[in-house]
């Protein structure tokens, strides 16, 4: 409970007007005081909607970037971007917008820096969040399996400002390259022999095939954490991208256990 108010309120009150200035003091200052302790209630939810906003519209800004990254726009980067769209159930007015925003960044003037700018202001240190961007972005870049120059260069400008660093990036640039390898043969599991398979599990986690047991469930154990879409939505994550954060900790969950039941059989 907050008594400056009251203290300040009677103080003065008791000056002006005695025991009555005293009374009415106290009145007001109490009323000063739940009138602040309303306003500050409402502060992080206002800092949430802003930083939710942000982290939506500079996705899209840069997603339209790199699909123009190298001169010629991918479709399979376009397509990839409207997946994205797709697993996030917009409404119709928020697929609009989107599409705004991702034609918006394809334009070659379009400058990606200041958008970039304010996501760090808004996200501040939270790092987890940083990365999920990065890996969304990581996703459209290898739409159409390779990672031209001007992608990289949009990536390294993200990393910068973002306070990502050079072995992060790397790290999960390999482990998305994992996660969209062992995605694709979660869809069409004839395509890639259970070797390739149980190599891109270990690649899902950043592992290597090494590790003991003990080790691989930290690791596991860590990821699901940094993952879970409570955890995301409570370090600001938009509502409408904690379904890319639930398929996020299901592909984590079945690379485990698609280790786990290697290991069982001795492989």
């Amino acid at each position: 409970m907050r008594w400056t108010g009251k203290v300040l309120g009677a103080g003065i009150g008791f000056l002006f007007g005695k025991w009555a200035g005293l009374a009415l003091g106290l009145f007001l200052g109490n009323l000063f005081d739940r009138s602040l302790d309303r306003m500050q209630s409402k502060g992080p939810q206002v800092q949430g909607k802003a930083m939710q906003n942000t982290f939506s519209k500079v996705t899209f800004w840069v997603m339209g970037k790199l699909c123009r990254a190298d001169g010629v726009v991918s479709e399979q980067q376009i397509n990839q971007a409207r997946s994205i769209m797709e697993r996030l159930r917009l409404s119709e007015d928020q697929r609009l917008e989107a599409m705004r925003l991702f034609n918006e960044g394809k334009q070659s003037d379009f400058d990606i820096v200041p958008p970039l700018m304010e996501l760090k202001q808004v996200i501040g240190r939270r790092i987890t969040l940083a990365q999920f961007f990065l890996e969304l972005q990581l996703q459209t870049a290898y739409a159409d399996g390779q990672l031209g120059s001007g992608e990289r260069q949009i990536l390294q400008t993200i990393c910068r400002i973002l306070g990502i660093n050079k072995i992060q990036f790397e790290f999960i640039r390999q482990r998305t390259v994992a996660q969209q390898n062992f995605s694709n043969y979660q869809r069409h599991s004839r395509q890639k022999s259970s070797a390739d398979q149980l190599n891109d599990a270990y690649g899902v986690l950043g592992i290597s095939a090494d590790i003991n047991d003990i080790e691989l469930k930290k690791v596991y154990r860590r990821l699901m954490s940094q993952h879970h879409p409570d955890k995301m939505a409570v370090n600001g994550l938009p509502a409408e991208m904690q379904d890319l954060a639930k398929a996020r900790t299901q592909e984590i969950q079945h690379a485990y256990d698609l280790i786990k039941k290697s290991r069982r059989k001795g492989g």
